[in-house]
């Protein structure tokens, strides 16, 4: 299988000294759902912020679809979704569209048209000419996945997509998720809560910057003779400790 994103022997140092990951070396495979799972100060976010260039490296190298990675051929080919949703308060959800869009290089003509596409996408077209300011937290969320998708990017790197949404909208986004793989996309969703790495084709288990494990939910599973993925990790943790 054709890999989307190839690490190898990647150490990532933060302060100078502060090991947040260390030796790293994995192949994620195209049109995918990879789940990043770890506890929180694992090296998740630092592994996302390197995949999509914006973390300096120690040492190794990081390869995007064979471009490394950070290069500006990946501009269009790569989009990142952090912690904090990235819209603009005073503005309605279809000017905020608009506006990324347009720094995206859409051309004028097709920024309508990539504007419904999206809040259709992401069951927001009801509330297009409604202020930002004036949504609920998933509802922000979702204009943040909006403009995470402008351009129908080939990977999406996702940093806690669902932290602080309720158990319905966090369903709803997996759902999402599910039919952009479907459709080709490759996606990299960070998470500490356990329960959603089941929804994942393939999951790495980080913690203290290094790689526990790579596989399906079920190759890992069977690999500690466990039932759950969580039990998975905890068993992981203490044959390393």
């Amino acid at each position: 299988m054709e890999n989307s994103v190839e690490l190898n022997h990647v150490t990532v140092l933060l302060g100078g000294h502060f090991r947040a990951l260390q030796d790293l070396s994995v192949r994620l495979p195209k049109g995918r759902i990879i789940g990043c799972i770890g506890p929180s100060g694992a090296g998740k976010t630092t592994l996302i912020r390197s995949i999509v260039g914006r973390q300096k490296l120690a040492a190794g190298s990081i390869s995007i679809f064979g471009i490394p990675a950070g290069s500006t051929q990946l501009r269009s080919q790569v989009s990142y979704m952090t912690q904090e949703a990235s819209v603009y308060n005073d503005l309605t959800v279809s000017e905020n569209l608009e506006y990324f869009a347009t720094m995206a290089g859409i051309g004028r003509g097709a920024i309508a048209p990539e504007v419904t596409r999206l809040l259709t996408t992401v069951d927001l077209l009801p509330h297009k000419d409604q202020m930002v300011e004036k949504l609920s937290g998933g509802q922000k969320q979702r204009v943040s996945l909006a403009i995470a998708l402008i351009g129908s990017p080939r990977l999406m790197v996702l940093d806690e997509p669902t932290v602080g949404l309720d158990p319905v909208l966090r369903v709803e986004l997996w759902g999402l998720f599910r039919k952009l793989a479907g459709g080709g996309t490759t996606l990299i969703v960070s998470s500490h809560v356990m329960d959603e790495a089941e929804r994942c084709d393939e999951l790495l288990l980080i913690r203290d910057g290094r790689l526990l494990a790579q596989g399906s939910p079920k190759q890992l599973c069977r690999q500690t003779g466990t039932t759950s993925v969580e039990h998975s990790f905890l068993k992981l943790i203490g044959e390393t400790r």
